[in-house]
C-alpha cells in the first residue's frame, strides 16, 4: 500500500506523516500530478483557509487530478480544509470554488449562538454506524480535536459518516464508498485519531487495492 500525503505548502504534514509513521505505514509526499501515479491511497490534510488552499492547488495544477482521484471513488482521506474542499463553496472564500465534487457549502457558525469562535479544543463525534469500518474499534461516542470556524453543509445528509454539537448539528465527516473525510484533526486526537487513520488504510484503502487486483 503506497500512501500519498498532499503538499499545497500550508498542511498539517509533520503530525499526519508522524502518524502514518507510528503506525507503520509508508507514505510519500504528493505536489504535482506525476506523483498521484505513484500512489494507492491520499490523505489530504490541512490548516489554513478554503481560498488559499485553492489557489495552491491550482498553482499546482493539482485541482483537477485531486477531484478526479475522488469522483473515481479511490481511497481518499480529507481532513479539515482537506475535507471543506470537497464541496462547491465556501462562506469564508465567495469567489472561489472548492472541487466541487460533492453539493454543498462551507458555513460559518453562528455568533448568535453565544460559543467561542473557532470552535477549538475536544468534542464528541457520533458515529452514524458503529459497523462502519472507518469506525472499527471505537465507540459510537468518541472525542476528537477540533480547530475550526468553518463546517461543510452537505445537500444530502446520508453523506454524513458522523455528527457533531456545537452551537448547532454538524456533520463533523462524510463517508462515501471509498472517500472518508473529518472536520476534526485525526492527527492531533492521540489513541483515537491514530486508529482512524488505520482504519483508513488497513480496512478501506487496503481492500479497495485487493478489489481492484
Amino acid at each position: 500500500m503506497r500512501t500519498g500525503v498532499i503538499d499545497y505548502g500550508a498542511g498539517n504534514l509533520h503530525s499526519v506523516c508522524n502518524g502514518l509513521k507510528q503506525l507503520e505505514i509508508e507514505s510519500r509526499l504528493v505536489s504535482v500530478p506525476e506523483h498521484l501515479e505513484e500512489i494507492d491511497a491520499l490523505i489530504f490534510p490541512g490548516v489554513g483557509a478554503f481560498g488559499d488552499c485553492m489557489t495552491h492547488l491550482q498553482a499546482q495544477n493539482l485541482v483537477e487530478p485531486v477531484a478526479s482521484w475522488v469522483r473515481a471513488d479511490r481511497p481518499f482521506l480529507g481532513i479539515c480544509i482537506g475535507y471543506q474542499v470537497l464541496f462547491e463553496s465556501s462562506k469564508e472564500s465567495p469567489d472561489i470554488p472548492g472541487l466541487g465534487v460533492f453539493q454543498g457549502e462551507v458555513v460559518r457558525f453562528s455568533e448568535k449562538s453565544g460559543l467561542k469562535i473557532p470552535h477549538m479544543g475536544w468534542n464528541t463525534v457520533e458515529s452514524v454506524d458503529e459497523d462502519d469500518p472507518f469506525w472499527d474499534g471505537l465507540p459510537g461516542e468518541t472525542h476528537f480535536y477540533f480547530v475550526h470556524s468553518y463546517y461543510p453543509s452537505p445537500e444530502d445528509d446520508s453523506m454524513a459518516g458522523s455528527w457533531t454539537e456545537y452551537g448547532t448539528r454538524f456533520a463533523s465527516s462524510i463517508r462515501v464508498g471509498n472517500v472518508a473525510a473529518t472536520q476534526f484533526h485525526p492527527e492531533k486526537s492521540q489513541t483515537a485519531g491514530l486508529r482512524l487513520v488505520e482504519n483508513f488504510v488497513r480496512k478501506i484503502a487496503e481492500p479497495a487495492l485487493a478489489a481492484k487486483v
